[in-house]
């Protein structure tokens, strides 16, 4: 297996996941390919400098392109993909054809679905790929198999996450901490769960529930949608529920509600002074705009609780991840444990520990090995 990582996308993930590969895949080498070249050389100076190595080497490549994609993974073994959700079913045709693993940041099931739908293309050329393998969907998936592996007879998975502000400011006590278009397909999209053993779309923003979490206190869940990624199918007759629901600091959910109820989401095209627009893309715009000016370090909150038996006997397990922004590094909570957690996947695909072929999330890798793999990283795991 060729031992040079390819990561496609040189913003706050990509970077934080070169630095995590720099650190913890200590002979590879790692190239940083984005639209721009500027970008990937912040990036790989950046990483560089903070571990003072010369591993990561920037690269112009544009997505988009075949040809560039082509040229970009002839000598990678593993391909870390962080562009747009959107991207990655044509991206993973392009690792396949140059034989080279991939794992990518996911978000949309329905785009992951069709990113699993090339598994016989996969398996003919050898390669393993892993879609979403980021924080939610990614991480919080993990703690829930680590909590199912936990158990003889598992019933229930219930994940909680939320990237928040460490000084909220209203009305929204919320900073953007990735792309605004995902936040909004979160937001508005259907959530899918596992709900009695049937599999169940519920709208999202909605389902609102209050929650004590330390240290932040009262925070309020709903659902969202993508978080679940397709493992309500995988444990299906496994599980009797699957579901998530999203963090945010109390009243957020109900003034998110009003922008998705008067249709300022809405996709279809409509005049204004003789120009046609999408609601979507304007709100994405000027509120992505507006939030993108907050400046605060930002903080993680998640939770994840499994109930189930062993050996007859009920139990109720509880796992907390409480992390903030590193002033050591300066990567933010967000870029952390999704940058972390796309990497620990990319090096056990690597590794040959996950099979060729497409793999769902749910199923390339232990529960238990990925905390052990959080740990390493410094990451407080506290399971109760």
């Amino acid at each position: 297996m060729k031992q040079t990582y390819a990561i496609l996308g040189s913003g706050m993930q990509g970077t934080c996941a070169a630095y995590d590969l720099s650190k913890f895949a200590p002979d590879a080498a790692i190239k940083l390919g984005d639209l721009s070249y500027d970008q990937a050389k912040k990036a790989a100076d950046r990483v560089n400098g903070l571990l003072g190595t010369e591993r990561c080497h920037p690269f112009q490549v544009n997505a988009k392109s075949p040809l560039e994609l082509a040229r970009f993974l002839e000598d990678a073994g593993t391909l870390l993909s962080c562009v747009p959700y959107y991207m990655h079913p044509a991206i993973a045709r392009a690792a396949i054809s140059s034989k080279t693993n991939m794992c990518d940041l996911g978000g949309n099931t329905e785009v992951t679905q069709e990113t699993l739908g090339l598994d016989a293309l996969a398996k003919e050329a050898g390669v393993a790929l892993v879609p979403d393998c980021g924080l939610a969907p990614g991480l919080v998936n993990s703690l829930g198999l680590f909590l199912m592996e936990s158990m003889s007879h598992p019933e229930s998975i219930r994940l909680y996450c939320g990237v928040l502000p460490q000084h909220p400011v209203p009305p929204f006590n919320y900073k953007l901490t990735f792309n605004v278009e995902g936040l909004v397909t979160e937001y508005d999209y259907q959530a899918l769960v596992l709900r009695d053993g049937e599999i169940t779309e519920v709208d999202t923003l909605s389902e609102l529930e209050t929650l004590e979490v330390a240290p932040l206190g009262t925070l309020e869940a709903f659902t969202t949608s993508g978080g679940t990624s397709t493992a309500p199918y995988t444990f299906q007759g496994r599980l009797q529920n699957y579901e998530y629901k999203t963090f945010r600091f109390p009243g957020h959910c109900e003034r998110m509600r009003i922008f998705k109820d008067f249709g300022l989401w809405r996709e279809d095209e409509i005049e204004i002074r003789g120009m046609k627009v999408r609601p979507k893309d304007v709100f994405c715009r000027v509120f992505g705009e507006a939030l993108g000016q907050i400046q605060d370090a930002d903080q993680c909150v998640i939770r994840a609780i499994g109930e189930g038996s062993n050996d007859g006997e009920n139990v109720r397990t509880v796992v907390d991840i409480f992390d903030k922004e590193d002033p050591s590094t300066g990567f933010t909570s967000m870029e952390r444990l999704t940058g972390f957690s796309l990497s620990i996947v990319a090096q056990a695909v690597a590794a040959g520990v996950v099979p060729t072929g497409v793999n769902g999330y749910e199923t390339a890798m232990t529960g238990t090995a990925f905390v052990e793999e959080l740990r390493r990283r410094g990451v407080s795991v506290l399971v109760s």
